[in-house]
Formats: C-alpha cells, sequence, structure tokens
C-alpha cells in the first residue's frame, strides 16, 4: 500500500505537481478534425487546466490558455485568423506562442504589449485527432506509432469517465483481472441474463511477466493450453507511458487512450483499426467516431461487454482510488512495476532529462510489438471483440463484420485453390 501522500504525488495532474510535470511532456489527443468544420474553435480540459484550442483558415493549429490575460474572458469566443487567436472582449491578440502581438486601445504604450504573453502550446493532427503538448519546449516529435498511420477502418469509441487516469493505467499491467472480469464475470451475467459469453477471456493464466521497454512495458502472458511460443507471450503488447494501451488481435489493431482531463476526469478513448488481408474496403476521409455506453438509465453500469466491465472496475474505485487503503499480492507486480517507473520517471524530469517514450527525431512511423493471435482464439477474435467490446456501440458494426467476414472467405478460397 502507499502513503496518502504517496498515492495524492502520483495521482495529481495539475499544474505545480510532481506527476503534473512529468505528464506535461507528452503529446495527447483532446479533440477531432471534425470538431472544426463548423467552428474555429472549441474549450477543452487537459491536465487540470482550460486551454482554448483552434484552428486558423489555412488549417493550422493552436493551442492557449482559455483565459484572456486582460480581463480573463474566453479566448474560445474569439477571431481566429491565420496569426492567431484575437479575443472578442478587447481585442487583444495572441500569437501561436501565446504572446501578445496587438492591444488596439494601447497602440500609444507599445512596450505593455511585450510584457503580456498567455500559457500556450503546440498542436498537429495525426490519424484524425487533434493533438497537443502544452509542456516546456523544446517540444518533443508527436509519435506516430503504427496504428495511428496503418492503413484500414477505422473507428474511435469515446466516453469521459469520472475517475483519476492512474486506475485505468494501472489495469493494463494486471492480467488476471482478464480470466475473473472477463471471463468468470461474463460466464455469471450471461447466465443470470441469458446471453452468451465470450469464450477466448475464460481461459487460466499460468504466468505473466512485464519487461520494459524504450516506450513502456511488455505484458506478456501464458493461458491454460498454451506455451510459451503463442503470441501472448512470445510477443505480448506493450502498455504506452504514459497514458496509454496497444493491444491486437487477428486483423485488429487498437491503441486504448487514457487523457487526464485532470485529477478526478479521464477521457477514453478506443482507437481501433481493421484491415483484414484479402478484404476490400472504402478510403476514409476520417474515422467514425462513437460514444460507447457507461451507465443504463438507472445510472448503473453496463456491464454486459468487455470494455463495460472495465469501467466499472476503475470507476467504482471512486474518483481516486485510496491506495493507502489496498493490500497488494504478488500476482500485483505489474502494478508495483508501473508506479516505480512512474516514480523514477518524475526524478528524471527533476533532473532535467526526457522522460521514457520521448522522441526527439522526425520519424515517418513507429513500429510496436503487438501479439496477432490473441488468446490464440485466431479468426473467431473478431467476432468477440467486436460484438463483446466498444465496437458493438459502433454505427459501422455491421460494415465491419462483413468486411471481416468476407476477407476470411476471400482468404478460404485462396488457400483452397478453388
Amino acid at each position: 500500500m502507499l502513503t496518502v501522500e504517496q498515492n495524492e504525488e502520483l495521482t495529481s495532474v495539475g499544474p505545480g505537481t510532481r506527476m503534473g510535470e512529468l505528464l506535461r511532456r507528452y503529446w495527447y489527443p483532446i479533440a477531432f478534425e471534425q470538431d472544426f468544420d463548423k467552428r474555429p474553435s472549441k474549450t477543452v480540459r487537459l491536465l487540470g487546466e482550460s486551454w482554448t484550442l483552434y484552428k486558423t483558415p489555412s488549417g493550422r493549429y493552436g493551442i492557449i490558455g482559455e483565459a484572456c490575460p486582460h480581463r480573463r474572458a474566453s479566448l474560445t469566443y474569439g477571431i481566429v485568423d491565420d496569426e492567431g487567436v484575437r479575443c472578442g472582449y478587447h481585442g487583444w491578440k495572441y500569437d501561436f506562442s501565446g504572446q501578445c502581438i496587438e492591444q488596439p486601445a494601447e497602440n500609444d504604450n507599445t512596450t505593455f504589449r511585450e510584457k503580456i504573453k498567455a500559457k500556450a502550446g503546440s498542436a498537429q493532427t495525426l490519424g484524425g485527432m487533434v493533438w497537443v503538448y502544452v509542456g516546456p519546449g523544446p517540444a518533443p516529435e508527436l509519435p506516430r506509432f503504427d496504428v495511428y498511420v496503418m492503413d484500414g477502418i477505422r473507428d474511435i469509441g469515446v466516453a469521459t469517465l469520472p475517475c483519476n487516469w492512474l486506475q485505468i493505467m494501472e489495469n493494463s499491467v494486471d492480467p488476471h483481472h482478464v480470466e475473473w472480469l472477463h471471463g468468470a464475470y461474463f460466464e455469471f451475467l450471461g447466465q443470470t441474463q441469458g446471453f452468451e459469453a465470450p469464450k477466448s477471456f475464460q481461459k487460466k493464466h499460468v504466468k505473466v511477466a512485464f519487461d520494459e521497454f524504450e516506450y513502456g512495458i511488455i505484458k506478456r502472458r501464458v493461458l491454460e493450453g498454451h506455451g510459451e511460443d503463442n503470441d501472448d507471450w512470445a510477443i505480448g503488447h506493450p502498455l504506452m507511458f504514459p497514458y496509454g494501451m496497444r493491444v491486437g488481435g487477428q486483423w485488429i489493431d487498437q491503441m486504448q487512450i487514457r487523457v487526464p482531463i485532470d485529477d478526478t476526469t479521464t477521457w477514453k478513448l478506443f482507437y481501433s483499426v481493421h484491415h483484414p488481408e484479402g478484404g476490400t474496403w472504402e478510403p476514409q476521409e476520417r474515422p467514425v467516431v462513437y460514444n460507447y455506453e457507461v451507465f443504463d438509465e438507472n445510472g448503473d453500469f453496463v456491464t454486459d461487454y468487455v470494455e463495460g466491465q472495465d469501467v466499472m472496475a476503475w470507476v467504482s474505485q471512486g474518483a481516486i482510488t485510496d491506495r493507502s487503503q489496498e493490500h497488494l499480492g504478488r500476482s500485483d507486480q505489474g502494478v508495483a512495476m508501473l508506479r516505480k517507473m512512474f516514480k523514477e520517471a518524475m526524478a528524471m524530469v527533476e533532473d532535467g532529462e526526457d522522460p521514457p517514450g520521448t522522441v526527439r527525431e522526425k520519424h515517418d512511423r513507429i513500429d510496436l510489438p503487438c501479439e496477432k493471435d490473441k488468446f490464440g482464439a485466431g479468426t473467431a477474435f473478431v467476432d468477440q471483440w467486436i460484438n463483446g467490446g466498444s465496437m458493438r456501440y459502433s454505427p459501422i458494426r455491421e460494415e465491419l463484420l462483413k468486411v471481416h467476414h468476407d476477407a476470411a472467405e476471400a482468404r478460404e478460397k485462396a488457400g483452397s485453390g478453388a
């Protein structure tokens, strides 16, 4: 267990906190490109602060502290042009660095504007999302991880969850929960509510392991009836430090993203790419974005699908888990390892070093290790994942299933020589 003070250090993301200073060294997706089709700016929350995210007529994105330094009016309701954003209240104008460059009623006081600089960051697009960096310069490169740049059909499930981002991250290094939360509990729900639970999640864990690598921690498992030559152990999949997890299946790749909005709120995204071998699909201009259900009409958790069960486990711990009351066992080695990594990374930042996963060199794509034959389920896992996970809420679910099924038939015919 942790002390109350240690828990607060790990979960506080605001400016000036140890964890907040660490987290400000990374890029975050905070909006979608289509959010700017009808208006050029929107308010976003990130790391306990409110920001104005905007898009200029020429297509450049910027991010600046929402409150104008003059009289604190919202810059989200300002005038956006190719030089930056002008406050709608008194016309003070700020460039992309946050520097005030115009003060219409102060033209006889030209040195005044030089002293005014709003908090600002950098913004770019990748994979249909708008990413921002709000830490100290120079900003690192936005990592172009494989999921965001590979070909395929993309859909993104989103929800805003009322809990701290860390309790979601700790789930990523807790393999044993799969056979219980998504196995035994799912089976129990199926028996009591009259549906069949996915079989892939019900296999017992024989052993697990965790290895640090450049971008976080590789999680490995051997399931009952499997060996170390199976993908789940031989390749595994990575926790992406500090706020993501990369998972894979047969012809589906996914990045799970946990954006720390503030200490008690997390924007949770499932970014999926479907690319079945032998399949054909229409090119997408943008990913399909949908909301997955967290609570039903009575305010109860929706737990008859995999991610809904995860949400129940995360959110039912409370807004911020009281880790001074927990009792970790040997099976929680991954959780202990992740906390140690966060502690070491905070110290690195304080020593002026780049924390884990920082990318400084320009690049086209970063390929990540990730299993393909998940749980040894083969192509059967595709249907179980789409129908039994957050993708069941996707407006293109039937299209996705058809693309996968048609591709499987094409592979079968090619294999038989028909």
